[in-house]
């Protein structure tokens, strides 16, 4: 009887003890591609419990799953989630959001590649194709779409500097070191207006008369027609 209410005072001591451990400083790791847009710091000042800093706080009290609800609800973060080992110490794995391109007008932000909102960073302007013309945040389907394909193609991610929607929803592009504009039109055999964007491009390209023209015109899937300057 004796050994086991010592057995019950020391679990129930130990749970005691444990529960109002304080949370040490949190161990905050990057995971994926990119690590440049959202800080250590910007992550720390998210992981708020009782409108105060977890760290000191008791651990009985932390709400991990409200934790990972105010880090997945800041626009840079793609997923978070958040641990505490037995001792106290807390930790936040985050992965952020990857944009592939960078809407221009009236207001600037990112598209990310989920074709969500994306805020710009003070820490770090990543290098994609900027978006211009007829731009609703609300409405950015058509833009992410082309942008994705961009992305995806390693020629056109290597050349289109500037994707614009026009007031009826065609796209326009241009690429870098060219002056001519490229009229895509709809998304209609999109993969197929690539393809023919591309065998112009080689063959303007080898025989040196890009600088030859003001509009390449790609809304017929069958051909590409060229305006020259």
């Amino acid at each position: 009887m004796v050994l086991l209410i010592l057995v019950s005072f020391l679990f129930a001591f130990s749970n005691y003890r444990n529960d109002n451990r304080k949370v040490s400083e949190p161990n905050i790791e990057f995971t994926g591609e990119n690590k440049l847009f959202i800080t250590e710091s910007t992550v720390s000042k998210l992981l708020i419990q009782n409108q105060a800093a977890v760290t000191g706080q008791p651990k009985e009290i932390i709400d991990l799953n409200d934790l990972e609800a105010a880090l997945n609800s800041n626009p840079m973060i793609k997923k978070a989630e958040v641990f505490m080992s037995v001792n106290g110490e807390l930790s936040a794995e985050i992965e952020q959001k990857r944009p592939i391109a960078r809407v221009h007008t009236n207001a600037s932000y990112y598209i990310d590649d989920e074709g969500s909102y994306m805020p710009l960073s003070s820490n770090f302007a990543a290098r994609v194709p900027l978006v211009t013309g007829n731009i609703k945040k609300n409405n950015l389907n058509t833009v992410f779409q082309f942008a994705k394909a961009v992305d995806e193609d390693e020629f056109l991610k290597k050349h289109v500097i500037e994707i614009h929607q026009n007031d009826d929803g065609t796209i326009d592009f241009r690429i870098r070191k060219s002056n001519f504009k490229v009229h895509l039109g709809t998304l209609n055999q999109l993969q197929k207006k690539i393809n023919n964007f591309k065998a112009f491009y080689q063959k303007a390209f080898k025989d040196k008369i890009l600088d030859n023209y003001k509009l390449v015109n790609l809304k017929f899937d069958e051909q590409v027609i060229c305006t020259k300057i």
